[in-house]
This record gives structure tokens, sequence and C-alpha cells, in this order.
């Protein structure tokens, strides 16, 4: 059985200073986590970001596929135990730590090389949910494993959550999306709905909301989904996925209580509630 090195402290503040830099939520969210997990969480946030920094780089696809490609060896060395850089180190300490597994970086890059190509509009709902496993609950499942719970409910809460996740940020993000010429909205929807695929024209058709509305029942059911797996995880350990899950639950229910009207702007938590998840990171 192979040592597991510790942790270095360089390497350590290398992953964190970039997730504390991206300006996110994620940074104090997983600060609910000890640290050693805490650094776990914050190299799978970099090694994240900087794929997804490739597949949304203005270059060349065969550029970016070869970037890609260069991930993937990066992954297999971590695995067979090469490593040359903080955020690698991290990686190796985790895998041996709490026994990641390499199928999901994989799957994460899989959705990253999703993006890099042609811009997604109107995906099947079977290309759809392999884009939100790929993109989200392969994160999830990387991210309960170091949370400290590899129990079959626990793979079923990141098979769900993941995808509530990811279809919330859709739903959010329909006019950015829609600026860069992307439509993550589910074909067989559009179509039912009489709504253009094209992303401009679905954008400002007044049955937009009738889609929405559908994508919407999808995720909550996912959220139900998740919520009920979740109550026979550790509690202990899943607090922080319970912490993404009352982030992002409230801004599905506020676009739906704005009927899916995007001329209203951005959704984002009332600071009422941002206090409260901020008192359930920091209080025992």
């Amino acid at each position: 059985m192979e040592l597991i090195p510790s942790l270095n402290k360089a390497d350590i503040e290398a992953v964190t200073s970039v997730v504390r830099s991206a300006a996110t939520s994620f940074y104090y969210g997983m600060k609910v986590l000890p640290p050693d997990r805490r650094a776990a969480m914050y190299a799978i946030y970099t090694f994240c970001r900087l794929v997804d920094d490739v597949a949304d780089e203005d270059a060349p696809l065969a550029e970016k596929r070869k970037l890609l490609r260069g991930w993937r060896q990066i992954i297999a060395g971590i695995f067979a135990g090469r490593t040359n850089n903080a955020l690698t180190r991290i990686l190796r300490v985790a895998v041996l730590q709490y026994r990641l597994r390499e199928a999901d970086f994989i799957a994460i890059i899989d959705g990253m090389e999703m993006d890099a190509g042609a811009p997604i509009v109107a995906p099947p709902l079977p290309i759809l949910d392999l884009y939100c496993d790929r993109v989200a609950s392969a994160v999830g499942r990387l991210s309960v494993r170091v949370f400290g719970d590899d129990s079959t409910s626990a793979e079923d809460t990141a098979y769900a959550l993941g995808r509530a996740l990811q279809l919330t940020n859709i739903l959010r993000d329909v006019p950015e999306d829609a600026k860069r010429g992307r439509l993550y909205l589910p074909y067989e929807y559009l179509r039912q709905e009489n709504v253009a695929t094209n992303p401009e024209a679905a954008v400002v058709s007044p049955r937009l909301p009738f889609v929405c509305l559908r994508v919407a029942k999808l995720a909550m059911r996912y959220y139900k989904e998740a919520e009920t797996s979740m109550a026979h995880c550790d509690q202990k350990a899943m607090k922080p996925a319970r912490i993404m899950l009352a982030s992002y639950k409230p801004l599905l229910m506020a676009l739906h209580h704005r009927g899916y009207d995007y001329k209203k702007g951005r959704v984002s938590l009332p600071k009422w509630r941002k206090m409260m998840l901020a008192a359930q990171i920091y209080l025992p």
C-alpha cells in the first residue's frame, strides 16, 4: 500500500488562491471542511476551472482538443504517481486518501470537450443529460468522496444534485448563453412548445417560459431525489452538499416566481439568505 504524502503549505496556498480569486461562494462553502479535505476540493475546483478555460478560450477546435488531450495525460500521470506542480501533488494525495476515480476526472474533460467545439444548441434530452452528468454530476462523484461518504446513497446524491444544479444554471443563464450562440434547453421541449431552436429567436419567444417551466420541473425532480438520497448519507460529511442545495434551489424558485421573465435581470440570493448560509458555514 502506497504511503500517502503530506500536503505542502505552499501547494495548498496555490490552489486556494485560484478559488479565492474567482470570487465564488465555493471558496466560503468549502470552509466547513477540515483543512486536508478543503485543499482537495480547492484542487478539484482548480482542475475544473483550468479545463473549462480551455473549452471557453478563443482558439481553433484542433488546438483545444490538443490541450484537452494534454489534460487527459496529466490525469493519467496523477493516477500513475507522476506529479510536477501544486495541483497535481494535491490531487495525487486526494486520489490516494479518498479513493477518487480516474473515470470521473475524464468525464469532466469529456464534458468540457462538448463545450469546446461548435456551440451546443437545443440538445436532445439524452445529450443534455450526458452533458449534465459530465460537467456536474462527475464533479459531485469526486466531491462526495472528499466530503467523507462513498456510499451508494452518496453516489445517488451526486447523480441527482449535479443534474439539479446544472439545470438551474442553464435556466439562470439563458440570455447570457444566447448571446454566445448557445441554447442548452432541450430540443424536445422547444419543439413541443413551438419555440425556435435558434438561440436569439428562442430568448424572445413568448412561449419560452413554458419551455423553462418544463426544465424547472425536471430540476425540481432531481432536487427531491437528491434530498431523499442525502437523508441516508453521513449527515456530517454531506454538509457541503446540503449547503450547495440550499444555495441553488432558491434560485430556481426565484426564476419560477418571475415567470421566467429574463427582462427582470439575473436572479441572485437575497441578502438574508446569504447570511443564513454563512451561518451554516461558520457555526457548528
